[in-house]
Protein backbone atom coordinates (compact mmCIF):
# COMPACT_ATOMS: atom_id res chain seq x y z
CA UNK A 1 0.00 0.00 0.00
CA UNK A 2 1.24 3.30 -0.73
CA UNK A 3 3.52 5.14 2.22
CA UNK A 4 3.77 1.84 4.27
CA UNK A 5 7.28 1.32 3.66
CA UNK A 6 7.94 5.34 4.94
CA UNK A 7 5.89 4.26 7.80
CA UNK A 8 7.41 1.49 8.40
CA UNK A 9 10.64 3.28 8.17
CA UNK A 10 9.40 5.79 10.64
CA UNK A 11 8.40 3.36 12.90
CA UNK A 12 11.40 1.27 12.68
CA UNK A 13 13.74 4.42 13.47
CA UNK A 14 11.55 5.66 16.12
CA UNK A 15 12.06 2.36 17.53
CA UNK A 16 15.50 1.92 17.57
CA UNK A 17 16.04 6.12 18.91
CA UNK A 18 14.20 5.59 21.75
CA UNK A 19 13.05 2.61 24.01
CA UNK A 20 9.98 0.83 23.99
CA UNK A 21 7.81 1.09 26.64
CA UNK A 22 7.05 -2.08 27.98
CA UNK A 23 3.66 -3.92 27.83
CA UNK A 24 2.34 -4.47 31.29
CA UNK A 25 2.76 -7.82 32.63
CA UNK A 26 1.76 -9.76 35.27
CA UNK A 27 4.33 -9.38 37.92
CA UNK A 28 6.20 -12.56 38.57
CA UNK A 29 5.62 -14.50 41.62
CA UNK A 30 8.46 -15.26 44.51
CA UNK A 31 9.00 -17.89 47.36
CA UNK A 32 4.92 -19.38 48.05
CA UNK A 33 3.60 -16.90 45.38
CA UNK A 34 5.31 -18.98 42.45
CA UNK A 35 2.53 -21.52 42.95
CA UNK A 36 -0.37 -18.92 42.24
CA UNK A 37 -1.32 -17.03 39.00
CA UNK A 38 0.06 -14.23 38.56
CA UNK A 39 -1.33 -11.14 39.87
CA UNK A 40 -2.16 -8.14 36.95
CA UNK A 41 -0.29 -4.93 37.36
CA UNK A 42 -2.88 -2.59 36.77
CA UNK A 43 -5.45 -1.21 37.84
CA UNK A 44 -4.48 -3.20 41.26
CA UNK A 45 -6.45 -1.02 43.92
CA UNK A 46 -9.75 -1.52 41.58
CA UNK A 47 -9.32 -5.26 41.71
CA UNK A 48 -8.71 -5.78 45.16
CA UNK A 49 -11.29 -3.41 46.27
CA UNK A 50 -13.71 -5.22 43.87
CA UNK A 51 -12.46 -8.55 45.16
CA UNK A 52 -13.11 -7.75 48.79
CA UNK A 53 -16.56 -5.91 48.32
CA UNK A 54 -17.94 -8.50 46.22
CA UNK A 55 -16.71 -11.69 48.42
CA UNK A 56 -18.35 -9.52 51.30
CA UNK A 57 -21.79 -9.05 49.48
CA UNK A 58 -21.62 -12.75 48.35
CA UNK A 59 -21.52 -14.06 51.67
CA UNK A 60 -23.93 -11.48 52.91
CA UNK A 61 -26.59 -12.87 50.05
CA UNK A 62 -26.17 -16.40 51.14
CA UNK A 63 -26.83 -15.50 54.75
CA UNK A 64 -29.98 -13.84 53.36
CA UNK A 65 -31.07 -16.95 51.43
CA UNK A 66 -30.50 -19.11 54.70
CA UNK A 67 -32.81 -16.93 56.63
CA UNK A 68 -35.39 -16.64 54.24
CA UNK A 69 -35.42 -20.74 54.45
CA UNK A 70 -37.01 -21.17 51.14
CA UNK A 71 -34.20 -23.20 49.23
CA UNK A 72 -30.63 -22.30 48.20
CA UNK A 73 -28.45 -22.85 45.75
CA UNK A 74 -27.39 -26.86 45.06
CA UNK A 75 -23.67 -25.70 46.81
CA UNK A 76 -25.55 -24.12 49.63
CA UNK A 77 -27.92 -27.19 49.73
CA UNK A 78 -24.77 -29.50 50.39
CA UNK A 79 -23.21 -26.68 52.80
CA UNK A 80 -26.57 -26.70 54.60
CA UNK A 81 -26.46 -30.56 54.74
CA UNK A 82 -23.63 -30.61 55.45
CA UNK A 83 -23.58 -28.44 58.61
CA UNK A 84 -26.40 -30.70 60.33
CA UNK A 85 -23.83 -33.11 60.79
CA UNK A 86 -20.53 -31.06 62.03
CA UNK A 87 -19.59 -29.16 64.95
CA UNK A 88 -18.91 -26.23 62.92
CA UNK A 89 -20.72 -23.14 61.73
CA UNK A 90 -22.50 -22.55 58.24
CA UNK A 91 -19.21 -20.62 56.95
CA UNK A 92 -16.61 -22.57 58.63
CA UNK A 93 -18.41 -25.54 56.63
CA UNK A 94 -18.03 -23.50 53.02
CA UNK A 95 -14.65 -22.49 54.26
CA UNK A 96 -13.90 -26.30 54.74
CA UNK A 97 -15.81 -27.58 51.49
CA UNK A 98 -13.29 -24.93 49.66
CA UNK A 99 -10.52 -26.53 50.75
CA UNK A 100 -11.23 -29.75 49.79
CA UNK A 101 -12.39 -28.15 46.77
CA UNK A 102 -9.18 -26.64 45.66
CA UNK A 103 -7.11 -30.25 46.71
CA UNK A 104 -8.92 -31.81 43.76
CA UNK A 105 -7.08 -28.75 41.55
CA UNK A 106 -3.65 -30.81 42.03
CA UNK A 107 -4.02 -33.56 40.49
CA UNK A 108 -5.35 -30.94 37.29
CA UNK A 109 -2.35 -28.96 38.05
CA UNK A 110 -4.87 -25.55 38.05
CA UNK A 111 -3.30 -22.99 39.97
CA UNK A 112 -5.20 -20.83 41.87
CA UNK A 113 -5.34 -17.02 42.16
CA UNK A 114 -5.03 -14.72 44.77
CA UNK A 115 -8.89 -14.18 44.91
CA UNK A 116 -9.01 -17.97 44.71
CA UNK A 117 -7.68 -17.72 48.16
CA UNK A 118 -9.88 -15.14 49.70
CA UNK A 119 -12.94 -16.82 48.05
CA UNK A 120 -12.67 -19.79 50.44
CA UNK A 121 -12.34 -18.07 53.27
CA UNK A 122 -13.97 -14.78 52.68
CA UNK A 123 -17.17 -15.81 51.70
CA UNK A 124 -17.63 -18.30 54.64
CA UNK A 125 -17.02 -15.55 57.32
CA UNK A 126 -18.71 -13.28 55.41
CA UNK A 127 -21.54 -15.68 55.60
CA UNK A 128 -21.31 -16.07 59.11
CA UNK A 129 -21.65 -13.02 59.23
CA UNK A 130 -24.45 -12.23 58.38
CA UNK A 131 -26.19 -14.73 60.05
CA UNK A 132 -25.11 -13.12 63.11
CA UNK A 133 -26.86 -9.94 61.93
CA UNK A 134 -30.07 -11.32 60.16
CA UNK A 135 -32.34 -12.25 62.12
CA UNK A 136 -34.30 -15.59 61.86
CA UNK A 137 -37.85 -15.17 59.65
CA UNK A 138 -41.41 -16.71 60.28
CA UNK A 139 -43.08 -14.34 57.69
CA UNK A 140 -43.75 -15.47 54.88
CA UNK A 141 -43.82 -12.24 52.97
CA UNK A 142 -40.82 -11.05 54.86
CA UNK A 143 -39.03 -14.40 53.66
CA UNK A 144 -40.32 -13.76 50.34
CA UNK A 145 -39.27 -10.63 49.76
CA UNK A 146 -35.31 -11.17 51.34
CA UNK A 147 -35.13 -14.33 49.05
CA UNK A 148 -35.99 -12.07 45.97
CA UNK A 149 -33.59 -9.74 47.02
CA UNK A 150 -30.60 -11.97 47.22
CA UNK A 151 -30.50 -13.40 44.35
CA UNK A 152 -29.59 -9.67 42.33
CA UNK A 153 -27.16 -9.35 45.54
CA UNK A 154 -25.50 -12.27 44.44
CA UNK A 155 -25.06 -11.71 40.91
CA UNK A 156 -23.78 -7.85 41.80
CA UNK A 157 -21.06 -9.94 44.11
CA UNK A 158 -20.03 -12.50 41.87
CA UNK A 159 -19.99 -10.06 39.06
CA UNK A 160 -17.39 -7.74 40.98
CA UNK A 161 -15.22 -10.86 42.51
CA UNK A 162 -15.06 -12.23 38.67
CA UNK A 163 -14.72 -9.11 37.05
CA UNK A 164 -10.98 -8.67 39.53
CA UNK A 165 -9.54 -10.82 37.35
CA UNK A 166 -8.24 -12.36 40.70
CA UNK A 167 -8.46 -15.82 39.69
CA UNK A 168 -11.73 -17.96 39.87
CA UNK A 169 -13.60 -19.58 42.98
CA UNK A 170 -12.50 -23.34 44.14
CA UNK A 171 -15.88 -24.57 42.64
CA UNK A 172 -15.79 -22.65 39.09
CA UNK A 173 -12.16 -23.89 38.78
CA UNK A 174 -13.23 -27.31 39.42
CA UNK A 175 -15.95 -26.99 36.77
CA UNK A 176 -13.42 -26.02 34.39
CA UNK A 177 -10.53 -27.72 35.54
CA UNK A 178 -12.52 -30.81 34.50
CA UNK A 179 -13.42 -29.53 30.78
CA UNK A 180 -10.22 -28.76 30.10
CA UNK A 181 -9.52 -31.95 31.19
CA UNK A 182 -12.25 -33.55 28.30
CA UNK A 183 -14.80 -35.03 30.82
CA UNK A 184 -17.51 -32.77 28.99
CA UNK A 185 -18.54 -29.81 28.04
CA UNK A 186 -19.18 -26.56 30.99
CA UNK A 187 -22.98 -27.44 30.54
CA UNK A 188 -22.70 -30.99 30.74
CA UNK A 189 -20.24 -30.63 33.87
CA UNK A 190 -21.66 -28.08 35.52
CA UNK A 191 -24.91 -29.94 35.38
CA UNK A 192 -23.74 -33.01 36.67
CA UNK A 193 -21.61 -30.84 39.56
CA UNK A 194 -24.35 -29.28 40.80
CA UNK A 195 -26.98 -31.99 40.52
CA UNK A 196 -24.96 -34.41 42.64
CA UNK A 197 -24.24 -31.63 45.29
CA UNK A 198 -27.77 -30.58 45.24
CA UNK A 199 -29.20 -34.47 45.60
CA UNK A 200 -26.52 -35.00 48.44
CA UNK A 201 -27.20 -31.77 50.41
CA UNK A 202 -30.81 -32.72 49.75
CA UNK A 203 -30.59 -36.50 51.43
CA UNK A 204 -28.45 -34.60 54.30
CA UNK A 205 -31.43 -32.21 54.88
CA UNK A 206 -30.40 -29.09 53.04
CA UNK A 207 -33.28 -27.23 51.79
CA UNK A 208 -34.41 -27.33 48.46
CA UNK A 209 -37.54 -24.79 47.49
CA UNK A 210 -38.87 -22.17 45.60
CA UNK A 211 -35.76 -20.53 45.98
CA UNK A 212 -33.27 -22.92 44.99
CA UNK A 213 -35.83 -22.91 41.65
CA UNK A 214 -35.69 -18.69 41.31
CA UNK A 215 -31.92 -19.22 41.57
CA UNK A 216 -31.15 -21.45 39.10
CA UNK A 217 -33.55 -19.55 36.67
CA UNK A 218 -32.18 -15.75 37.89
CA UNK A 219 -28.74 -15.66 38.42
CA UNK A 220 -27.63 -16.44 34.91
CA UNK A 221 -29.48 -13.47 33.25
CA UNK A 222 -28.66 -11.36 36.01
CA UNK A 223 -24.56 -12.55 35.69
CA UNK A 224 -25.13 -11.62 31.73
CA UNK A 225 -26.31 -8.60 32.57
CA UNK A 226 -23.95 -7.50 35.53
CA UNK A 227 -20.64 -8.75 34.53
CA UNK A 228 -19.77 -6.90 31.41
CA UNK A 229 -19.73 -3.24 33.62
CA UNK A 230 -17.09 -4.73 36.04
CA UNK A 231 -15.10 -6.81 34.10
CA UNK A 232 -11.57 -5.42 33.86
CA UNK A 233 -10.45 -8.22 31.71
CA UNK A 234 -13.28 -9.83 29.69
CA UNK A 235 -11.92 -12.55 28.20
CA UNK A 236 -10.60 -13.63 31.75
CA UNK A 237 -13.24 -13.21 33.55
CA UNK A 238 -15.50 -15.83 31.21
CA UNK A 239 -13.23 -18.06 31.52
CA UNK A 240 -13.55 -17.84 35.38
CA UNK A 241 -16.92 -18.45 35.50
CA UNK A 242 -18.94 -20.91 33.60
CA UNK A 243 -22.03 -19.50 35.00
CA UNK A 244 -21.02 -16.26 32.76
CA UNK A 245 -20.83 -18.27 29.65
CA UNK A 246 -23.53 -20.86 30.27
CA UNK A 247 -26.08 -20.08 32.87
CA UNK A 248 -26.58 -16.76 31.64
CA UNK A 249 -26.87 -17.90 28.04
CA UNK A 250 -23.87 -15.72 27.43
CA UNK A 251 -22.38 -16.71 23.94
CA UNK A 252 -21.60 -13.33 23.69
CA UNK A 253 -19.10 -14.34 26.48
CA UNK A 254 -18.00 -17.43 24.98
CA UNK A 255 -16.97 -16.26 21.88
CA UNK A 256 -15.14 -13.77 23.69
CA UNK A 257 -12.91 -16.16 25.48
CA UNK A 258 -12.79 -18.89 22.26
CA UNK A 259 -11.10 -16.00 20.43
CA UNK A 260 -9.14 -14.84 23.21
CA UNK A 261 -7.61 -18.22 23.40
CA UNK A 262 -7.07 -18.49 19.82
CA UNK A 263 -5.33 -15.05 19.70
Amino acid sequence: MPGQSDSTAESTTSSSSSPATPAATPTPSRGLLRFLQPIPVDRRPRRFTQLFLGLLLYGFSLAMMVRASLGLDPWDVFHQGVAQYLPFSFGVVIILVSILVLLLWIPMKQRPGVGTLCNAVIVGLATDAGLAILPAMDNLAVQISVMVLSVPVNALAGSLYIGAGLGPGARDGLMTGLVRKGVGSVRVVRTGIEGTVLLLGWLLGGVVGVGTVLYAFGIGPLLHMLMPHFALDRPAAAVASPRATETAGGRRWGRRTRLAEAE
